[in-house]
């Protein structure tokens, strides 16, 4: 099988989704993730679906591939604990990100598997399953939820492959849900020994992981394994280190799927350099 990953980093939509498009293809990627809206509400935004055409339009012209990221404050496993108002507004928001995310030809939306402060972990798995049900059980189009992991550091909810695999199998329709590797956050909870990746890859075989897998975020870590820091480091520079990820890029398994940076940028201040590197690793 020939492995062609999709590579690019998170961008602007400052002038548009378009715009966004045209300037993650500047870089000399073939992918891209981006908010749909501000990523710091949970506020519904009126889609503009003529601009999220222009998009599409222009990632089929020119063969490249977008994963929408849901804003930070998009927590699935709170459920009701913070009242029927905000549970129907983080559903209304991941509905949104979806429809923003099927006008622009995304493959689906990154939302992080959530955590619950001061309450049964049993419960916040319950919440997940929940809202993901409650979302998806009107959604007809072909963007998918996409569950990321979790570094551990604002609970152990959704550090492990097998916790992804669970939730989605729970769920009602999981043929709606796929899964976003973030290597960093694997790498920080102590789930992924670099010096034994084909472990790693073994272990997802078995639990079916990557048949579900649609788009990593390809970041180096600035702290050790088993850190449970969510810090980012830009790709080959940090703890993991360029052979590493590279093990990754490089594997059958995780063959075609889209690459996102999510690091600092570099010193013209973009991933163009960054992006290189991790092409030059395929040669």
């Amino acid at each position: 099988m020939r492995n062609d990953p999709k590579i690019g980093s998170h961008v602007s939509t400052r002038g548009g989704f378009a715009a966004a498009a045209r300037y993650a293809d500047s870089l000399g990627g073939k992918a891209f993730q981006y908010f749909p809206k501000n990523p710091r509400s949970l506020h519904v935004k009126p889609p503009n679906l003529q601009e999220g055409a222009a998009c599409a339009a222009y990632c089929r012209e020119f063969g490249l591939v977008s994963v929408a990221h849901t804003p930070y404050p998009t927590n699935m496993a709170v459920g009701l604990t913070r009242g029927e108002e905000h549970y129907r507004l983080t559903v209304e928001s991941l509905m949104n990100d979806l429809i923003i995310a099927e006008s622009c030809g995304s493959l689906g939306i990154v939302v992080h598997f959530g955590h619950l402060k001061g309450g049964n972990i049993l419960e916040g798995y319950q919440n997940v399953i929940r809202c993901m049900n409650d979302v998806l059980s009107a959604w007809t189009g072909r963007a998918k939820l996409l569950i990321e992991n979790q570094a551990g550091d604002h609970s152990s909810m959704g550090m492990t492959l097998e916790e992804s695999v669970k939730v989605r199998e729970l769920a009602n329709e999981p043929e709606k849900i796929g899964f976003c590797l973030d290597t960093c956050h694997l790498f920080a909870a102590g789930q992924w020994d670099v010096s034994a990746t084909d472990k790693l890859l073994h272990k997802g075989r078995e639990l079916g992981y990557w048949e579900q897998l649609v788009s990593v975020h390809l970041n180096d870590s600035k702290y050790d394994a088993g850190s449970r820091k969510d810090r980012h480091a830009r790709v080959g520079r940090g703890m993991i280190g360029k052979e590493g990820l590279r093990a990754l890029l490089q594997s059958s398994e995780l063959a075609g799927k889209a690459f996102i940076l999510e690091s600092e940028k570099g010193e013209d201040g973009t991933h163009r350099d960054d992006i290189a590197e991790v092409k030059s690793w395929l040669r």
